[in-house]
C-alpha cells in the first residue's frame, strides 16, 4: 500500500557510476523494509540490496558487494542505490519494492531502464 516510482536509470560506460531513486508515497516510510531488485534481458527477476527500515541494516548479493550501495532519507521519503564499478552484466531493468513485516515483497516500481556498455 505504498506507490514507488524509480527514476536515474541510464546509459553508462563500464566502470561508471549512476545513482538510483525511489520516491515514495501512500504510507509511513519509515514501516517499510526497502529493496532494489533488477531484471535482465531473458532473465528473471534478481535480488540486489535491502535496507531496514532505521537504515542501519543493509544486505546485497554477492556480485554487487563492494560495488553497490544502497541507503535511505526517512525525512523525504526515498531510498537509492548507488552503483559504481558498473558492468555490463549489470544491464537491467531495476525496480525499488517496499514490504512490512513479511518477508515478500508486495510494493514495487514499474523500473528504470539502466545500460552499460563494454
Amino acid at each position: 500500500q505504498v506507490q514507488l516510482v524509480e527514476s536515474g536509470g541510464g546509459l553508462v560506460q563500464a566502470g561508471g557510476s549512476l545513482r538510483l531513486s525511489c520516491a515514495t508515497s501512500g504510507r509511513t516510510f519509515s514501516d517499510y523494509t526497502m529493496g532494489w531488485f533488477r531484471q535482465a534481458p531473458g532473465k528473471e527477476r534478481e535480488f540486489v540490496a535491502e535496507i531496514s527500515r532505521s537504515g542501519d541494516s543493509t544486505w546485497y548479493t554477492a556480485s554487487v558487494k563492494g560495488r553497490f550501495t544502497i541507503s535511505r532519507d526517512n525525512t523525504k521519503n526515498m531510498v537509492y542505490l548507488q552503483m559504481n564499478s558498473l558492468k555490463p552484466e549489470d544491464t537491467a531493468v531495476y525496480s525499488c519494492a517496499a514490504r512490512l513485516r513479511t518477508s515478500v515483497y508486495r510494493d514495487w516500481g514499474q523500473g528504470t531502464q539502466v545500460t552499460v556498455s563494454s
